[in-house]
């Protein structure tokens, strides 16, 4: 008897979490990264857990500093998918047995520059310690205007597909700090491996996105991934062009290199940059606001009727070899 197939994340949340939210409408059924839960009168909050775990997520023996802001970051990410102002952040921290004072204390000077950066305050949450690995969960709380939260459904056929920053230098960065890519310079290695160490969460452009964008999310996944998940929670079809997706210099040195590269790039993860659906006639507007948040956005493909998504290389329909990260 063959052994039983093991469901993937995507699956399980559907099955077993989403119905306990089924009452719940800010819980979109599970299907996007943020809750929102009604505030006032003309705001809601939006709210997200996110969870990293050391040797998962982040490496072994990367500075408490660092680790500090990946936590709180990739949280933040998903706010500014979500079109939200950051405002508090609840942390639970499992400190493995042998913790030490020193390392506590520099993460929070982690967190406290952070906080300052980002305009959050720490509101609460759990200390305990594991006989497993350092592993970090904030709940970020963001602000957004009453109804207007972003999620991944409601892009429509038409819309365009844009992408904040530029795409894949986490993934490649994550090889550098593996000791790979010797074959670049040392420059680019340090600006790759930094790329993924610290992400930058597009908190400056995304509360910008309401009235511009119909659906966003965050790069967290890999690129063809993530605008898979809006494309299915939009029931649409996604057409990527690669040759139009943003890249630094550095990982354009990498590619010239080792072609074969461009799997990692595409579905490698860690971005954290935006993914956004938006209507051609409001192309100009998300110009204006990237403009004014100092981030640059790219034009890479389109949403279509149909499903699945569809890469492109030189006009050229291509197999898409690996779509992103899997947690499971």
């Amino acid at each position: 008897m063959a052994p039983r197939r093991r469901i993937g994340e995507f699956e399980l949340i559907s099955r077993y979490f989403a119905p306990l939210a089924r009452t719940f409408a800010g819980a979109g059924g599970l299907e996007s990264d943020n809750a929102y839960l009604p505030a006032d009168g003309r705001h809601d909050i939006a709210v997200k857990t996110d969870t990293i775990v050391s040797g998962v997520h982040f490496l072994d023996g990367e500075s408490p500093e660092r680790v500090a802001a990946k936590a709180l970051r990739v949280c933040l990410s998903d706010l500014a998918a979500g079109g939200a102002v950051p405002f508090v952040y609840q942390l639970s921290l499992a400190l493995p047995k042998e913790w030490q004072e020193r390392w506590v204390a520099s993460f929070a000077r982690g967190l406290a520059a952070d906080q300052r950066r980002y305009g959050i305050v720490l509101c609460g949450g759990d200390t305990v310690v594991t006989p497993g690995p350092l592993t970090i969960t904030i709940t970020a709380f963001g602000q957004v205007p009453r109804g207007k939260g972003l999620g991944r459904g409601g892009a429509r056929a038409g819309d365009d597909l844009w992408a904040s920053g530029t795409i894949g230098d986490a993934a490649l960065g994550l090889r550098a700090a593996r000791g790979a890519l010797e074959a670049i310079g040392a420059r680019d290695r340090n600006f790759l491996e930094n790329r993924y160490q610290l992400p930058r969460p597009r908190t400056s452009l995304g509360n910008h996105l309401i009235g511009i964008a119909r659906a966003a999310a965050d790069v967290s996944d890999g690129l063809l991934a993530d605008v898979g998940h809006i494309a299915k929670a939009s029931q649409l079809a996604v057409h990527v062009e690669r040759d139009q997706v943003p890249l630094s210099t550095a990982a354009r040195h990498a590619l010239a290199v080792e072609p074969a590269l461009w799997a990692d790039v595409l579905g490698g993860g860690d971005d954290y940059e935006l993914v956004i659906a938006v209507p051609p006639r409001r192309a100009e507007a998300l110009r204006e606001a990237a403009r004014q948040a100092r981030v640059k956005v790219t034009r890479i493909g389109r949403f279509q009727d149909g499903r699945g998504v569809r890469l492109t290389v030189g006009g050229r329909a291509t197999a898409i070899s690996r779509t992103g990260y899997v947690h499971f």
